[in-house]
């Protein structure tokens, strides 16, 4: 009997021809397994992600016999449709790549049509105990790892030193006030009121300091931060917390000191027009040394990466962001040459080469623990330079939030920002007609609990 149990095992491992089932790879280097990648990396970290295919087809695939074909997609969005259409088999839709770059909706969706690899069958648990956990759980569904983390990203706030040193000067608000959100609303009142007075001869023309790029992150995260849900049973929970993070945005945004915007902060910051802004560690680049006014005046600048603001009283947490991987089903000879190659571009070295030019953050904890701090010193863009610093500061003093999963998820987030939006800019053009009546305090608290109660009136009508 045990006799005809090895002859089963090694007619198995002939006829399916595993690579890995006797401890080698069964690729034949004069006629390489083929695997595709598709991923919505642009500029720097397109050609950071084709550098680093290059040269593992010239080196390790051309030794084991696996050469990686990639496809660029133009976003998130439109690659995510492509996935869900090939998994699904509409009319018209590519075939499936052996590898996608994804987040876990997009894993999600493949699990459903049975087209996910669960790479648990690749990595042995301590391959996988390299990963920081935390990036391993989001990428874990239904007790697959079905998303590995290849670069990471989290939220900081993006600051204009330059500008932000000249309004300190001038009114004493310091740099440590925008560790939390109340001081930033409070620092972005009185730099709406600063650069108001600048021109006495024409009220009402002060600048905004402040916006995010993701007002839901902000509730998900604060919510957090104070010990609290903002998402429970697919809901939003609107309770006396909540009201915390309504206040830090609302009162600002309706005095002109935040800027209620549907763009990229990064493009307001261009101009000068904000002083900073929360959005994602992968926005970096977006963010030069200079700023542009629209009378074609430039300005060098400086800018200054702080890690994310903390509700007073609250933990330090931050988002978890940015995608990874997705090995789909094929034959075992790909999904293994998948792995392959997931392994190696995950390794320190070639995965701090690949976030260290694009503002990632890595996934592992020797890049974190040992080499990160090499690419800090050998960085030679100064805002990467301090993006890394901060993200090991986080990595070290923070926990990370990953938000729920969901199939209304989307239109959740999405309904909740038009709201919250339009509540504040309907808001301010009531406050600004009361002021040829009232004063600020006076107008402001007229609007600001007719507010509140007719924007959590929306949701009771509707639970």
């Amino acid at each position: 009997m045990k006799r005809t149990r090895i002859v089963i095992l090694i007619l198995l491992c002939t006829i399916l021809a595993i690579p890995g089932c006797s401890g080698k790879n069964s690729f034949d280097p004069r006629s390489p397994v083929i695997i595709t990648l598709w991923h919505n990396y642009g500029g720097q970290m397109e050609k950071s992600m084709n550098d680093l295919v290059e040269e593992f087809n010239r080196t390790v695939g051309n030794e084991q016999g696996i050469i990686i074909n990639i496809t660029s997609v133009s976003s998130s969005s439109a690659l995510y449709e492509k996935i869900v259409a090939a998994a699904e088999g509409n009319p018209g839709a590519s075939p499936l790549p052996n590898i996608t770059t994804g987040y876990p909706k997009s894993a999600y969706a493949l699990i459903k049509n049975d087209k996910l690899v669960d790479l648990k069958e690749y990595f042995s648990e301590s391959e996988l105990d390299e990963y920081l956990p935390q990036f391993i759980a989001e990428g874990t569904i239904s007790d697959k790892l079905a998303v590995l983390p290849t670069a990471k990203s989290t939220e900081v706030l993006f600051l204009n030193k330059t500008l932000f040193d000249s309004f300190s000067a001038a009114t004493g608000i310091s740099i440590d006030q925008l560790t939390t959100f109340e001081g930033i609303s409070e620092a972005a009142i009185k730099y709406y009121e600063w650069t108001d007075s600048q021109t006495p001869d024409i009220p009402g023309d002060g600048k905004a300091f402040y916006t995010a790029d993701s007002w839901f992150n902000t509730a998900q995260v604060g919510m957090n931060q104070l010990g609290d849900d903002f998402i429970v049973n697919e809901t939003l929970n609107l309770s006396r917390n909540y009201k915390r993070i309504w206040d830090s945005y609302f009162e600002a945004a309706v005095k002109g000191g935040i800027v209620v915007y549907d763009g990229y902060s990064s493009d307001l910051a261009k101009t000068g027009d904000i002083v900073c802004s929360i959005g994602s560690t992968a926005g970096i680049l977006f963010y030069g040394s200079t700023i542009t006014y629209p009378d074609n005046t430039i300005e060098n600048v400086e800018y200054e990466i702080l890690p994310y603001p903390v509700f007073e009283g609250g933990n330090k947490a931050a988002i978890q962001r940015g995608g990874g991987m997705i090995v789909t089903k094929s034959t075992k000879e790909k999904e293994y040459a998948s792995a392959v190659f997931l392994k190696w571009f995950t390794t320190p070295e070639q995965n701090m080469r690949f976030i260290s030019e694009t503002g990632y953050i890595p996934v592992t904890k020797r890049a974190f623990e040992t080499v990160i701090d090499d690419y800090i010193n050998k960085a030679e863009n100064d805002n990467i330079k301090k993006l890394l610093k901060t993200a090991l500061t986080m990595y070290n003093e923070y926990e990370f939030y990953i938000p729920p999963i969901f199939d209304d998820f989307d239109n959740i987030e999405k309904t909740y920002t038009d709201r919250l939006k339009s509540a504040a800019i309907n808001a301010r053009k009531e406050y600004l007609s009361l002021l040829t009546e009232r004063n600020s305090d006076q107008a402001y608290e007229e609007v600001y609990n007719r507010a509140f109660e007719d924007f959590v009136g929306l949701y009771e009508s509707h639970q």
